[in-house]
């Protein structure tokens, strides 16, 4: 199989995805949503060969599991897949480790971080016992846009845009307006960037392998 098959799917996939939620289809809603990151996981494994892009299906694979358990409307759940996504940011992390030794990282670390201690104190107030995770997470989360500033353009908007649909995601749980179509704009962008990402990671394997050594094994190889 080609790695054009699976990111097609996910295109289609998406698409559905998000015009189901647009039109409140919510059972098609219910039964895309999972499907998503395993076909990104299915792209990411057949454009990464003849490499094992561990710790990149990892993240990825992470990101499904929260997106199964968001789909249930109870606190634990919602802590669970907190914990899955958090996972997934550990593993982007590691895979982008070299971009944290990079100028720019330096540079867009300051205005990151004033990102980061804004979001939460318009949250603080609303969300209560969560308080803890949710800036335990959200600090992991602005940590891979930081880092992933120092891979590529690509994976730069990916964070980006991860740090956008999850800011979103905690509006709704500390009652702050929201913009119209909100559950749309919110997958529309992380899986937005959950690709830029990924492909991200891609390119800068591509070109590693180009430029020839001196690459660090984790990006050298995906894993």
């Amino acid at each position: 199989m080609k790695a054009a098959t699976p990111r097609t799917a996910l295109f289609v996939v998406t698409a559905v995805h998000l015009a189901a939620l647009a039109l409140d289809w919510n059972l098609v809603a219910t039964v895309t949503k999972p499907l998503l990151m395993p076909l990104l996981a299915v792209y990411a494994w057949l454009a990464a060969r003849p490499a094992r892009p561990g710790l990149l299906l990892a993240a990825v694979l992470c990101g499904w599991a929260g997106d199964v358990f968001l789909q249930f409307d109870a606190e634990a759940a919602f802590l669970a897949g907190m914990g899955a996504f958090a996972a997934g940011h550990v593993c982007y992390q590691v895979l982008f480790a070299r971009g944290w030794r990079t100028r720019r990282v330096a540079i867009a670390a300051v205005p990151y971080a004033l990102v980061w201690a804004g979001v939460l104190a318009a949250l603080w107030p609303g969300i209560g016992e969560l308080r803890i995770p949710v800036a335990f997470y959200s600090l992991l989360l602005a940590a891979t846009a930081v880092v992933a500033v120092g891979i590529n353009r690509r994976a730069a908007i990916g964070g980006a845009l991860f740090l956008i649909s999850d800011t979103l995601i905690a509006t709704g749980i500390a009652d702050l307006p929201r913009p119209p179509g909100v559950d749309v704009w919110i997958m529309a962008t992380y899986v937005a960037a959950q690709y830029l990402l990924v492909t991200g990671a891609l390119q800068a394997r591509e070109q590693a392998a180009t430029l020839g050594g001196g690459a660090p094994a984790e990006l050298s190889r995906v894993d």
